[in-house]
């Protein structure tokens, strides 16, 4: 008979937790796409004006960056009270401040109203972002991680994942609409703020969902456990202490495996963008329509990665991903430079495929490293440590090899590098496909403790 940890949730059911966690994941990427065009168009004559046009653009851009580097601490606050107190408690939280500040920039005074008290609160603002964004990643994952069947485990997981190519789909759709229907005058003067307000609806559909689910079965067995253990006057160690002690391992496997992941989808879908209209003499539109297209394609191939891993495995899907990116870098650049829009599409579409090989298995594969008491930590400090390293300075990295070299020679040398840093990194770490969520182990939050009798010990942890 099964426990109540492992008694998985109801078709219905695990279709709204799904939608829940999608919905996060979606405006976290709808932020990310507007935030970046926003910075590139408007931000810097409205919050950085009197400089040169280049130094405000960069300025803007440092506002951008500053969410990245916000991104661990949300992780790490997160994380510790996502394993105390629970996934849905701290995914409402994280959803209203994530939607909250997006909107309040919607409303935010520019720098001819209030001076340069604008760019400050722009910069705060981003900073709230960043912060709620570094703890959403993890709660929503292991929300369906930890409700969904353990053999459909990778294919419901994978669901949050296509948020990314949600949320650029849906940035780009409203300011294509925008940009179609106001003049530069109107843009610059209120139409701008449509997308940033728009997120407000976002937020509200998101919180109605996120309320409606329920906790995750195998925290509330955990949790349980836990106050036993309190009644017994057993202290456990706070998650993040328990992580860096017994899953050190699987964290640095957890940032191995995101560095091909991460810095091939921003070489592939925002500096491709700079690539193919400085290097390769296209038009903007041509560039953008191929990474729409593609990213379409890729919301579509997402899942069916991530059910190809419930049969396989996490690790072979991850591998083949992860070979892909890294055997695509040369022929990438090379279909660029044919300044064919079909050749363009070709390019994005096979990159985004691969990528879609680490990105689907990734949210069942971290969850899966890490135990109950302790996996809203470790997937997040994994995930988000590694956006820092990998992902925030890709498109400039890829920027300073352009301007160096003129060519993309060493651009796609630093994506196989990567390539390589990931399969290392998949190689070395344990399968998980069949590692029971709800099982306890020694090291799980307590020193000394045991598993329970009768329950199944977990499989191993670590690489």
């Amino acid at each position: 008979m099964a426990t109540p940890a492992s008694v998985p949730a109801k078709p219905g059911s695990i279709r709204r937790i799904v939608a829940a966690s999608l919905i996060g994941t979606t405006i976290e990427w709808y932020d990310f796409f507007l935030y970046g065009a926003a910075a590139a168009i408007v931000f810097n004559q409205l919050f950085f004006p009197g400089s040169d046009p280049l130094v405000g653009t960069l300025l803007a851009f440092l506002t951008y960056a500053v969410g990245f580097a916000a991104r661990p601490v949300g992780a790490l606050v997160f994380g510790h009270y996502g394993d105390r107190l629970g996934r849905k408690k701290l995914l409402v939280l994280s959803l209203m401040m994530m939607g909250g500040a997006t909107f309040a920039i919607g409303l935010l005074p520019t720098h001819a109203a209030v001076g340069s008290a604008a760019p400050l609160l722009l910069t705060a603002l981003r900073l709230v972002q960043g912060f709620a964004l570094g703890g959403e990643w993890g709660g929503a994952v292991l929300l369906v991680s930890e409700h969904g069947e353990p053999e459909r485990r990778g294919f419901w997981a994978s669901w949050p994942q296509t948020g990314a190519p949600a949320g650029q789909l849906l940035a780009t759709g409203v300011l294509a609409v925008l940009t179609a229907t106001t003049s530069d005058a109107a843009f610059l003067s209120w139409g701008w703020r449509v997308p940033f307000l728009l997120s407000g609806v976002l937020v509200l559909i998101g919180l109605w969902i996120r309320l409606s689910v329920d906790e995750s079965p195998v925290f509330k067995a955990a949790l349980a456990r836990a106050e036993e253990r309190k009644a017994q006057n057993i202290v456990e160690k706070a998650p993040l202490v328990a992580v860096l002690r017994h899953h050190w391992r699987d964290v640095l496997v957890a940032i191995g495996c995101r560095m091909a992941e991460n810095i091939s989808y921003y070489v592939i879908t925002a500096f491709v963008l700079v690539y193919a209209v400085e290097q390769a003499g296209m038009d903007k539109q041509s560039a953008l329509n191929a990474v729409l297209i593609a990213s379409a394609i890729h919301f579509v191939t997402i899942p069916m990665w991530g059910a190809l891993s419930d049969r396989l495995g996490r690790r072979p899907v991850y591998l083949i991903g992860a070979a892909g990116v890294g055997l695509w870098a040369f022929p990438f650049f090379s279909l660029v430079d044919t300044e064919s829009f079909a050749a363009l599409l070709l390019a994005v579409t096979v990159g985004l495929f691969f990528h879609g090989a680490m990105y689907a298995p990734q949210a069942a594969f971290f969850a899966e490293m890490f135990t109950t008491r302790v996996r809203y930590s470790g997937a997040s400090i994994g995930a988000q440590f590694s956006s820092v390293a990998a992902g925030a300075p890709a498109p400039l990295i890829a920027t300073a090899l352009l301007a160096e070299s003129g060519e993309s020679t060493m651009i796609s040398l630093y994506v196989i590098a990567a390539a390589l840093l990931t399969l290392l990194a998949v190689w070395v770490a344990k399968e998980t496909r069949e590692r029971d969520l709800s099982a306890v182990e020694p090291q799980d939050g307590v020193g000394g403790s045991t598993s329970p009798a009768g329950s199944a010990p977990a499989a191993p942890t670590g690489s």
